[in-house]
């Protein structure tokens, strides 16, 4: 489901992008790290509120939804596109009349851009001119083959509007389609894929996931000795590739519902990726191909325990003996104490899904429950991270 935000890592801590040699972030979090000692400067070496504190912490997650509209917004004018094409830093006004928005308006915009370090400023002449930050040529142009346009896409138009309901979600144990879109949530993606348009949509946010972390989970183990992979719940290919091209004599089948299917051939994968094929089905109720991998990327975190292990089952009995799945999950600690970033995912999967992001022993759990041995995880220090269980031969 909702896709991460790339830039931090599993204690929260900015992690360097190899593609920028400066500190940018992009702050796509609704909260933003605090330093130790503006925690402190509130309290009385006692712990209580110093008489003259001043909030900051609370202030800053309370406004943080600014910062995630913001850049948005951005995003859908296509600032950052129309700063790319000219090839030289532009001024305000050329600007607004690129992305046909009021100059006043253009001018706050780019104003609070800048402050988010998502542009830099020049001066030249009295004028002020913008151009893109390093990150925000990667990450935020529809161009760039690490865009993640469509991913702050569905962020905006989709989690955003479920999140109006998260007070409802919390206090009724469920997900919130239904008050956000007006669709019936009992099909899962059903609402999800409500419509062509939307499911594209999902699809490229999927896309844009796996083109920056998929090499990372599909390398924490050493995948070589699985030669058929089974991608169930594929979507739009972007994991596929990445198999691919990490292990040259592997093939992978795509599982995926039949419109999925027919949207990832129109859209994502070209019949020149030779090595994957696909599959339609619906993964509880059809048969699933023979395979010696299956890899569940982001699927089990969508549902209760009950039908993780009913799924989990349908895979064990699917499976080659000697072969194995990968899960590919953003990991809790073992405690539940964070990190932040995938305590909020959990938030999440209440106001989206049926599921919640679970702890590395509670998907062994899963995966044991359902027939699994000699469970191992790998921690990426990245989003998301990597568990492999196997089926044993048996003699």
């Amino acid at each position: 489901m909702f896709c991460p935000n790339p830039v931090y890592c599993h204690d929260g801590i900015q992690k360097p992008d190899p593609t920028n040699q400066s500190s940018t972030i992009i702050l796509q979090s609704p909260v933003k790290p605090v330093a130790m000692d503006e925690c402190r400067e509130m309290t009385t070496p006692e712990g209580t509120p110093a008489a003259d504190a001043y909030p900051r912490k609370i202030l800053e997650y309370m406004e943080g939804f600014l910062i995630s509209k913001t850049m948005f917004t951005s995003c859908e004018l296509g600032v950052y596109d129309v700063l790319l094409g000219a090839g030289r830093p532009l001024s305000a006004e050329e600007i607004s009349q690129a992305i046909g928005a009021s100059l006043d308006g253009t001018e706050r915009l780019l104003a609070a851009c800048t402050g988010l370090q998502l542009l830099n400023t020049h001066k030249d002449d009295g004028r002020v001119l913008y151009s893109n930050t390093d990150q925000a040529s990667v990450y935020l142009t529809r161009s760039s083959p690490l865009s993640l346009f469509q991913s702050i896409q569905y962020n905006s138009r989709t989690i955003y509007f479920c999140w109006h309901h998260l007070t409802d979600a919390v206090r009724e144990g469920r997900n919130q389609y239904e008050r956000a879109f007006g669709v019936s949530s009992k099909d899962l993606f059903e609402a999800l894929y409500r419509c062509d348009e939307e499911m594209v949509k999902f699809m490229q946010l999927m896309n844009s996931i796996w083109n920056i972390c998929g090499k990372d989970v599909v390398r924490a183990f050493d995948l070589s000795p699985f030669k058929a992979i089974c991608d169930l719940g594929g979507c739009s290919g972007a994991l596929a590739k990445q198999c691919t091209s990490s292990y040259p004599e592997c093939t992978v089948t795509i599982f995926d519902l039949p419109k999925v299917v027919r949207m990832s051939r129109e859209h994502f994968v070209s019949e020149a990726d030779l090595r994957i094929s696909f599959h339609q089905g619906d993964f509880f109720k059809d048969p699933l191909p023979e395979a010696d991998l299956y890899i569940l990327a982001r699927i089990l975190h969508d549902w209760t325990d009950e039908r993780c292990i009913e799924l989990l089952g349908r895979v064990y009995e699917a499976c080659n003996p000697g072969g194995g799945v990968l899960l590919v999950e953003a990991l809790l600690h073992d405690d539940g104490s964070g990190p932040l970033t995938v305590q909020l995912y959990s938030l999440n999967m209440l106001v989206q899904t049926e599921g919640r992001e679970r702890t590395a022993p509670q998907y062994s759990a899963l995966l044991a429950a359902a027939g699994f041995t000699n469970i191992q995880h790998r921690l990426t220090g990245k989003i998301y991270d990597a568990v492999l269980g196997h089926k044993e031969v048996r003699d």
